[in-house]
């Protein structure tokens, strides 16, 4: 295992670089059917307009106070919704008074510009999935949770619609392994602390202004992981906090346009409330179109348990935080924890089944990875019209 998932290496776009994109690809191609396809509906426009006026009318006399009430989760969604618009009507010589639903008839590629944004946030939560199991578990772990991740619905269709899902779980997933990176940096030279260090606010900043109460989660575990892997540095960590909360909260501010009143509604909307339930995780795990990540998970969990080897803190970190997640409901601001959970899941079942298949029985291993991949990957292009309006 290696000390950090994010030292410095020159890139390479060799074999696996290659296998991974391909799979990226094919996500691309699932998304674009999928959006090619849809309709829009109400609530695509209400992001678009808001979005738009976020970034055209920023005062809070002409702007998305007025019109668009209270943002109930975080303002990204909206801003990433409306920004291509907004950059297609300067281009297209739009005035600022017309309105999205005047432009549909002028902008042929609305849709599309409209969902690009949570495509590409997709997309980049795959790359960062592979990029973390490729280096945790090599390239039989991170081909294994790429390909899942690729084949599986809650992110279709979290990536072919405006929401804040997605960017939370791209933010969740990449602060948390930001966090057991600085912690890893810490107990090297001073020179590599910094860039992890901003990073991390940067990342944790962009995951408040998708979603309040996923950033109050994120610090809970950034704080454990650290505590845990930074050994003789923790006395660090309440100085790295408080660095990291004005940080993001500072980007999180400048996200409702540095307005107080509406910069005021994150401490006023009940974000952390939370609950506990087993219904997200049996909507999870009870779709027929989630089968393959289904058995996958349940066979990942019995081999942690039963083979010593596989208990160890790579596969044990993305555990834990897909347990807690797939059991969490936010009740004081609508959120989908499990969807953030996903990619945990993923990766520990990546780093459990690439220690299975360097045990003897890799090769009966390998005809059953194989099965269970081909086995969600066709239920997943199955269920394709059903992510449509």
């Amino acid at each position: 295992m290696p000390h950090s998932v994010y030292s410095l290496r020159k890139f390479r776009f060799n074999r696996p670089q290659k296998i991974a994109a391909a799979l990226l690809a094919i996500l691309l191609v699932q998304c674009l059917w999928v959006i090619h396809h849809d309709s829009l509906s109400d609530t695509d426009y209400a992001y678009a307009r808001c979005g738009r006026e976020m970034w055209e009318k920023p005062s809070p006399l002409a702007g998305y106070f007025t019109t668009c009430g209270n943002i109930h989760d975080g303002t990204l969604a909206y801003r990433a919704a409306g920004l291509p618009l907004t950059i297609q009507r300067i281009l297209a010589g739009q005035p600022s008074t017309a309105s999205t639903w005047e432009m549909r008839h002028e902008l042929h590629f609305i849709n599309f510009f409209l969902r690009l944004p949570f495509t590409f946030a997709a997309i980049a939560l795959g790359a960062c999935l592979w990029w973390v199991t490729r280096r945790l578990y090599g390239n039989n772990g991170g081909y294994i949770a790429l390909a899942l991740y690729c084949f599986a619905p809650p992110i279709l269709a979290a990536a072919t619609t405006p929401n804040n899902e997605i960017w939370a779980a791209l933010g969740f997933f990449s602060a948390v392994y930001a966090a057991i990176g600085v912690a890893h940096a810490l107990q090297g030279p001073r020179k590599k602390w910094r860039p992890r260090i901003v990073l991390l606010t940067i990342v944790l900043g962009v995951l408040a202004a998708a979603h309040v109460a996923a950033f109050i989660l994120a610090l809970g575990f950034i704080i454990g992981f650290i505590a845990y892997v930074a050994e003789s540095k923790r006395s660090y960590l309440p100085t790295l906090l408080i660095v990291w909360v004005l940080g993001a909260m500072f980007i999180l501010f400048a996200s409702y346009a540095f307005q107080p009143d509406a910069f005021s509604y994150v401490f006023r909307s009940q974000a952390a409330k939370l609950s506990f339930s087993l219904q997200p995780a049996h909507i999870m795990f009870s779709s027929l179109t989630n089968a393959g990540i289904t058995i996958a998970a349940i066979a990942a969990l019995v081999f942690y348990i039963g083979t010593r080897r596989s208990r160890y803190f790579g596969n044990t970190a993305p555990l834990i935080v897909a347990a807690i997640l797939l059991v969490l409901v936010t009740t004081g601001v609508p959120g989908q924890p499990r969807l953030w959970a996903l990619p945990f899941l993923l990766c520990f079942i990546g780093g459990v089944f690439a220690d299975l298949l360097e045990t003897r029985y890799h090769r009966a291993f390998l005809w059953i990875t194989g099965a269970l991949l081909l086995a969600q990957a066709a239920l997943c292009i199955a269920g394709l019209p059903l992510l449509t309006h």
